[in-house]
């Protein structure tokens, strides 16, 4: 497949490894990866604040730069979500869109769903703890919310389980919210930490040295707080520890 691969901003400027991890996944993969130097933020943040006018410049600039790919493939799930589910209101009946929102994916989901079987001999000897965002599992349904007590299903957790020598421990909630939200974590703060903490120590209780996740920014927010209270443990994108078990 020709893949258009999606860098949102944040990690372009502040985690630009997890970015190279998704490029080399797909190449290793075997499929024609084009990285398109125009792009710039998906309009997320604008969005959440109401700034209609730059959302629709910022989501016609994406179409334009997206429409002619097979697939549209990106290593955060939020950013994923704001084009399939907010974008139709800018862009609805536009030449392209439908194919751009039926075949934009989070690189998990990419990998998990159209992708090849990964085999590996390589290992992360780490205990890890999956961080299942809203966005992962309420949106792009990668794995089974807890409130609809159903049995439990994680692609994340899938994917990782193919990975040698690594210890994935199990939380008391699986999947419970960071405090991140976007804004969320500027309009509230306080409330926004409190959640971070609560959900640090839920993998620490668990012993996992790493935290690990679809979305850059919930991972971002909780290494905030552990850096600042030195909890002994380090975060990491999935395609990170996926790209370093296929080498």
């Amino acid at each position: 497949m020709k893949i258009g691969l999606f860098i949102p901003c944040f990690i372009d400027l502040l985690y630009p490894e997890a970015g190279t991890a998704t490029l080399e996944l797909l190449k290793k993969s075997g499929h024609e990866v084009h990285y398109p130097h125009e792009q710039t933020c998906c309009g997320q943040p604008m969005a959440n604040t109401g700034c209609e006018k730059d959302v629709r410049r910022l989501a016609r600039k994406f179409l334009k730069l997206f429409r002619d790919y097979d697939c549209v493939v990106s290593p955060s799930a939020s950013c994923v979500v704001m084009v399939k589910e907010q974008y139709p209101a800018y862009l609805a009946g536009e030449p392209g869109f439908d194919h751009l929102t039926s075949n934009i994916y989070e690189i998990c989901e990419f990998i998990h769903d159209l992708g090849p079987s990964m085999q590996t001999d390589a290992s992360f000897p780490y205990r890890v703890g999956i961080h299942h965002s809203c966005h992962v599992h309420r949106m792009l349904h990668l794995g089974s919310p807890s409130e609809l007590r159903m049995k439990g299903v994680s692609k994340i957790h899938n994917l990782l389980a193919g990975v040698r020598d690594i210890e994935i421990v199990h939380l008391s909630r699986e999947d419970e919210c960071c405090g991140f939200g976007g804004t969320f974590s500027v309009n509230e703060p306080e409330l926004s930490v409190f959640m971070g903490n609560d959900r640090i120590r839920d993998h620490l209780a668990a012993g996992a040295e790493y935290i690990t996740g679809a979305d850059y920014s919930c991972l971002m927010h909780m290494e905030a707080i552990i850096k600042r209270e030195q909890y002994p443990v380090k975060v990491i994108h999935v395609a990170e520890i996926l790209n370093a078990a296929s080498k």
